[in-house]
């Protein structure tokens, strides 16, 4: 049987959950100028080397924590399990799934969003955020309860994605008062309004 599936050590997947759990720390305390890989290492009860089997340095890092962020989303958006639903069901079952995954990592979410001290994080969802919503838009578009009034795509999807991280921040800042799947149709309401 050739299995071309390489599987990471586990031992790398631990000293890498370290070294991210440790930046989260220290975002939560200081701004991102201040911290150094000594302090990453520090916090993460590790050799200072050790972080640089890693990643090259700091920004290295923070790229790769934005993509891991990025998959993790595209992998909870992506998990199409019903093909049988309404534009409007499929796109409130998949805020759902994108609100339960905040939720769910919510440490991790309100440093990187509520705070302005790493922007990488903010751009790459708002980024990740308008491709979504541009491929629904598509997909709408395709579907006789489309809206007949005329908006234009790219307006639609800049406010779609800037609605909805205000929104999961505003969320995020107040401590999720709300359940995610209560959320989800709150804003699916707003949307259909």
């Amino acid at each position: 049987m050739n299995n071309t599936t390489q599987r990471t050590d586990p031992r790398v997947l631990r000293t890498r959950q370290l070294l991210r759990d440790a930046v989260i720390e220290l975002l939560e305390e200081m701004d991102i100028e201040k911290i150094s890989v000594n302090r990453i290492a520090e916090r993460a009860k590790i050799n200072r080397v050790t972080f640089y089997l890693h990643y090259r340095d700091l920004p290295d890092m923070l790229e790769k924590m934005a993509d891991e962020m990025v998959g993790d989303i595209l992998q909870v958006v992506n998990n199409d399990d019903n093909h049988h639903q309404s534009v409007d069901e499929e796109n409130l079952r998949i805020l759902e799934s994108l609100l339960k995954h905040i939720a769910e990592n919510a440490k991790f979410y309100k440093v990187i969003l509520t705070s302005k001290r790493s922007p990488i994080f903010t751009d790459r969802l708002f980024n990740l955020m308008a491709e979504i919503i541009s491929a629904h838009q598509e997909k709408k578009e395709g579907t006789a309860d489309h809206s007949k009034t005329p908006i234009q795509k790219d307006i639609a999807v800049w406010y779609g994605s800037a609605a909805l991280i205000g929104t999961v921040i505003s969320w995020l800042r107040d401590d999720m008062p709300y359940t995610p799947v209560y959320l989800a149709r709150q804003i699916s309401m707003l949307r259909a309004n």
